[in-house]
């Protein structure tokens, strides 16, 4: 009896070994799309402790990565994209000012810091251009290439982000 048992048992782990299961791979992934959010007319001054929140339009996920880029320059060149945390120095090395940002799933903060902050020029506090570039976790950590993210428009060309997807808002 013992034998039969045991004989039944192991052909019953041979046919359940033999037992596959076909898992779709779908890789048109519709619901992990790369954002853009641009937010226009950012003053940071002291009324405000040099600092802005930028409230995205939904929340995001915690895998969620976010870069945010100060808009730094503009010609006939094209746009010059900084991503933050940016710095800028005195002539003999000593630390001027600089933007800086920290963000939760509903926002990113934006804020100067430095010695010196109202005596900057208006030009680094008043009418600032942020972009917010949302980065699923999906696609940020399954890429087999390295992006440099600090280039913009390396990030633009490789999670494809074309014009018609930044979303702007005027703060």
């Amino acid at each position: 009896m013992k034998k039969i048992t045991l004989l039944l048992a192991f052909i019953g782990m041979i046919i359940l070994q033999s037992c596959t299961v076909n898992e779709v791979n779908d890789q048109n992934d519709s619901d992990t799309i790369s954002e853009v959010f641009e937010y226009t007319n950012v003053d940071l001054t002291s009324a405000n402790g040099y600092r802005a929140i930028l409230n995205f339009p939904h929340p995001t996920y915690t895998s969620d990565m976010v870069l945010v880029y100060r808009l730094a320059d503009y010609g006939s060149a094209g746009d010059v994209w900084k991503l933050l945390p940016e710095t800028y120095y005195f002539n003999d090395g000593t630390l001027d000012f600089g933007y800086r940002n920290d963000f939760t799933r509903f926002d990113a903060e934006v804020s100067l810091f430095g010695y010196d902050l109202p005596g900057l020029p208006v030009a680094n506090k008043l009418d600032q251009v942020f972009r917010v570039v949302i980065i699923p976790g999906y696609f940020s950590n399954r890429t087999s290439t390295t992006v440099d993210f600090s280039d913009y428009n390396a990030v633009k060309s490789h999670y494809n982000l074309g014009k018609n997807k930044v979303i702007k808002i005027r703060m």
